[in-house]
Parts: structure tokens; sequence; C-alpha cells
């Protein structure tokens, strides 16, 4: 079973003023380190998505993938793009994180491992709707990438739009101290990350 986890960094962070967002810092290292740290026990080979010069990257030492579509289509293009870096290489599995989100479950990848699906999301649980999926953690088989590259011209930009097409299954991660979803997208969600750093 061959697999690479791809880093989604290809967003524009406009809530933020605009520019790489990873490169903030959270404690003594920035937020995209910070994830990094985070996947590499799970997924010893990973890869950026990320757009504009990746040049600017390369002190994180990771393969930078750009999105194939144009006018920022949203997360599915970076896996798309993951997809893309991986069939060459005849890997057979993409595990999606996201640069925000510094605290995502360490049990992810193997958790998401155990559906077979074809496509697994991560989810929380929620009162109202019993599972809120977190859209950009998830597992993708690489040979759906020819009909995810024609949903994405096609239009679709909603991830579930195009997972639940594929017998999408979802795994729940019970919260703990601290969400293991929560994203920084604004300067306050930042202070708050570096509060519930000192908690993990």
């Amino acid at each position: 079973m061959s697999e690479v986890g791809v880093i989604l960094a290809g967003g524009q962070a406009r809530r933020m003023g605009g520019g790489d967002k990873g490169r903030l810092m959270l404690g003594s290292r920035s937020l995209i380190e910070q994830v990094i740290a985070r996947a590499r026990p799970q997924l010893p080979t990973l890869i950026l998505n990320a757009n504009g010069d990746v040049a600017r990257f390369d002190d994180l030492g990771l393969p930078c993938v750009s999105d194939s579509l144009g006018d920022f289509p949203g997360p599915l293009a970076g896996v798309l793009a993951a997809m893309d870096w991986a069939a060459e290489r005849n890997i057979d599995w993409v595990v999606s994180v996201a640069a925000d989100t510094p605290f995502f479950p360490e049990d992810l990848v193997v958790r998401l491992r155990e559906t077979g699906a074809p496509v697994t999301l991560a989810a929380t649980p929620d009162p109202e709707r019993g599972r809120l999926p977190q859209p950009t953690f998830g597992r993708w088989r690489v040979d759906l990438r020819d009909d995810l590259r024609d949903a994405l011209t096609g239009g679709v930009r909603k991830i579930r739009q195009w997972t639940q097409r594929h017998d999408e299954a979802l795994v729940v991660f019970e919260p703990g101290r601290v969400d293991p979803f929560f994203n920084v997208n604004t300067a306050d969600d930042l202070a708050r990350a570096n509060e519930l750093l000192a908690c993990t």
C-alpha cells in the first residue's frame, strides 16, 4: 500500500490579509512547520501544494506541486495536483491535511486507512447533524483523479459534492483538550492557537 501525504497550502488567506499564512509563527515554529512535524510521523513521504513562486518554500525541503487549474478552484484542486504527482510515481493513495490546522489527530492516518473506502474524510461529533465532516483531511484513491479533474473542469468546488459520489466514508474523531481541527483563519485565531499550543 503506497501512500503520500499532501499539505494543502494553496489558498489565498484573504482573512489574514493574503500572503503565506503558513509562515506565521506558532510558538517557536511557523504554522506550516508545526503541521509538518505532526504529519511526518504518520506520513514519511510528504509534499506541499502551493501556488505562485514555489521556490519560496525551498527551505522546507518538500516537493511542491501547484494547482493545474487556474482561478484558485479550492482544496480539491490541491488534492488533484497531489494525485497527479502520486500517479507519476505509482503511488496508490493521497492523504490530505490542511496547512492551517496544527493540532490534527496524531492517529489521523491510521484511522482513515481503516475504512478501505475510495474516499475517507475526517469528521467530528456534531449535536445537530451527528457528524461534521472536516473535508480537507481525507484519504483519496489516486485512480479517481481523472473523474476529479472532470468534476473540477465542470465547475464542482465543494468537496463533498464530489466525495459523496464515490462511496465517501467518514471517521469521527472525538475532541480532546484541544479541538483537533481548530484552524487559523484570523489574527484572533492565531492568538488562540498559541494559547492552545500550551495545552498540547
